[in-house]
């Protein structure tokens, strides 16, 4: 099993760059800021991918001042991965244009697979697959802009709709035939959004369907094992971690050495974590100012703290944290000693429930209507 991993792992290229080991950080909307992708990096390789946080297309090309802060990529990050959204082949390829003449970004990746419904109402996201030639002449645009300048363009989607709905073998291929130089499956549908388990079988379905390019597999990667199961059974080519990293950046170290038949290193204890939420809040204030930066850190104070022995007292104050200064008296506060909880490695981060996909009236009436979505131009998070 070992040796077709590695021999797969080699083979991984995006465009002009290798991805060793195949491992890509999933844009997660308010988390793969810069100081975030800078710290899995540290514990990852560097020639893995690291993907900035999903930027909408249309604040691109009204170079919107918020959005361009959050477009940062640090100083030593190659290749500088970048995810759109959007609904329209024509702002979708100028956004492309624009960042490619700026020279923001060395690869870009198409968000096909948010299913909050606020988005999928509009046409969006999850939604768009569905509408085949609409998807089609979104690829021919932003593959038609990106490829003079060597930038690679990547698709991420999900299994369908619904049950009754899967789109994803088709959304490969038109995705191979207009260019891209890779997909990536959240074996979901937007129904299930993030509940349930994801369908690994989707993702070797889709493998032996799209052949050209690599396929990626993502969904449930909670560990280093789970990463190296979704490859020997899928056969996909290298795989996309979201939610497992959550407060867990060093997840990036332990996929890196199970993909290359390694040993794991050992999980850090609460002192190290506590070393680890440090260096993250630094990142943060360094990019967005203390206030800003710390009032950003909160959101990821469970996930750092799960499963270790913490009293509610010392959680509340974690969660309400405004400044390094506090942060570091809260952090000497910790048992250092609190071994890594071994429940502390499942799942994490959103799951919620399934629920009926909302889309615009009379989406599904038909697949080939190139027709763009009115006012879909949105933004949220990733899928």
């Amino acid at each position: 099993m070992t040796t077709s991993i590695e021999a797969t792992q080699t083979a991984l290229r995006i465009g002009p760059y290798p991805v060793d080991p195949p491992v890509v950080l999933a844009p997660m909307a308010g988390i793969t800021n810069v100081a975030f992708r800078t710290l899995c990096r540290e514990f990852g390789s560097a020639t893995s991918i690291y993907v900035c946080e999903m930027i909408t297309a249309r604040a691109v090309v009204e170079r919107n001042e918020k959005t361009l802060h959050m477009m940062a990529f640090g100083p030593d990050e190659s290749p500088r991965s970048m995810q759109l959204y959007g609904v329209d082949p024509k702002t979708l390829g100028e956004a492309v244009r624009i960042v490619v003449g700026e020279g923001w970004a060395d690869h870009i990746d198409l968000n096909l697979g948010c299913p909050v419904p606020k988005v999928t109402r509009l046409g969006g996201g999850a939604a768009l697959p569905y509408k085949r030639q609409l998807f089609r002449d979104i690829m021919k645009a932003m593959v038609s802009a990106a490829e003079p300048a060597g930038v690679p363009v990547t698709v991420k989607f999900r299994i369908g709709i619904d049950d009754e709905h899967h789109t994803y073998l088709d959304t490969g291929r038109i995705a191979a035939e207009e260019g891209a130089k890779a997909v990536a499956l959240h074996a979901r549908t937007a129904a299930q959004r993030y509940s349930g388990e994801a369908d690994w079988t989707a993702i070797a379905r889709l493998k032996e369907a799209v052949t050209g390019i690599p396929v990626l597999g993502n969904g449930d990667i909670f560990s280093a094992d789970d990463a190296v199961r979704m490859m020997a059974e899928t056969g996909c080519d290298g795989v996309v971690v979201g939610r497992g990293c959550l407060g867990r950046p060093w997840l990036f170290a332990e996929l890196e050495a199970a993909l290359r038949g390694e040993p794991l290193p050992a999980p850090p204890n609460l002192g190290k974590v506590g070393e680890i939420l440090y260096r993250h809040a630094s990142l943060l204030v360094d990019h967005d100012g203390e206030e800003k930066g710390m009032r950003d850190l909160r959101k990821h104070m469970a996930w750092y703290l799960m499963g270790f022995p913490v009293g509610g007292d010392l959680r509340r104050s974690f969660a309400t944290v405004g400044s390094l200064a506090q942060l570091q008296d809260l952090i000497g506060r910790l048992d250092p000693t609190a071994p890594f909880p071994k429940d502390a490695e499942g799942p994490r981060g959103r799951q919620g429930s399934p629920g009926k996909v909302a889309l615009p009236h009379g989406w599904l009436d038909d697949p080939e209507d190139p027709t763009v979505p009115c006012a879909a131009d949105v933004m949220h998070s990733g899928g």
